[in-house]
């Protein structure tokens, strides 16, 4: 079920890879997590950015970070839990921010029914607000909802960030550039019908693009309606690659250089 490609078998030289968004500290992953990190670090990929999504999971993933040097943790309140969060979560994050690299995951969601854009729109406000008294990136979820998500950020000047899981037109892509933030690339573009969408990966600027996964969720083209894990973020490499029409070894070592600098690693 969890079968990883080898460097061999994708025609690949050795290489250093981040993860720049993964939820290992999913319940999915209670069960086997040695081994999903270990088969990661099988195939160079030694290095994961995680990002929490409710203040009840704050706990658990600093201790994952005590566990796992290789972990480097986010702490956000996520759009899809807006019932959940409480005004205290705000005052407690600031015990959390100060080992985190970046606030989030947090953001908008246009398609998600269960929280209103004003709810969504409350607790994405209020940690622009950390972030930037924190002086730290921000890790947006931005799901139909770029054009907002980019209006929401010009009363924070000066704040950095990535917009996780990227799936937008050529137009947005370059808004979100334009206002210095990352675009985070998934497995989106390892799936054939998203021709459209690989043809915007193809013209974006590999300067302003991480690899992620977004595990366990999002599974590539190769692992279609599996459990995804941080191995297989060797497939959207390879993707993008190809996409650009440049070594796989290139785009890794642009995409670590970016990850490394937004998130100070």
């Amino acid at each position: 079920m969890y079968a990883v490609l080898t460097y061999e078998e994708w025609g690949l030289n050795n290489m250093q890879l981040i993860d720049s968004h993964c939820h290992l500290d999913d319940e999915r992953f209670d069960a086997d997590r040695d081994a999903v990190i270990e088969r990661a670090a099988m195939v160079g990929i030694d290095e994961f950015v995680v990002p929490a999504v409710t203040a009840s999971g704050w706990p658990h993933l600093r201790e994952l970070v005590e566990r796992y040097p290789s972990i480097h943790s986010a702490y956000g309140l996520h759009p899809w839990f807006c019932k959940l969060h409480r005004a205290e979560d705000l005052s407690l994050s600031a015990q959390y921010l100060e080992s985190a690299v970046a606030v989030g995951e947090c953001g908008l969601d246009a398609m998600h029914k269960n929280t209103s854009l004003d709810e969504q729109l409350f607790w994405f406000r209020a940690q622009l607000k950390l972030a930037a008294d924190f002086d730290l990136p921000v890790i947006m979820h931005a799901v139909k909802s770029v054009d907002l998500v980019l209006k929401e950020l010009k009363a924070f000047d000066g704040l950095k960030g990535v917009v996780h899981s990227f799936y937008g037109s050529q137009q947005q892509a370059e808004a979100v550039i334009k206002q210095e933030f990352y675009l985070g690339i998934g497995s989106a573009v390892t799936h054939a019908k998203n021709s459209c969408f690989q043809e915007v990966v193809a013209r974006l600027p590999l300067e302003m693009l991480m690899l992620e996964t977004d595990s366990p969720d999002q599974p590539g083209a190769s692992h279609r309606g599996k459990r995804n894990e941080p191995a297989f973020l060797l497939e959207t490499l390879h993707s993008v690659a190809n996409l650009h029409a440049i070594e796989a070894e290139e785009v890794a070592a642009i995409c670590n250089a970016n990850a490394r600098e937004l998130f100070s690693l």
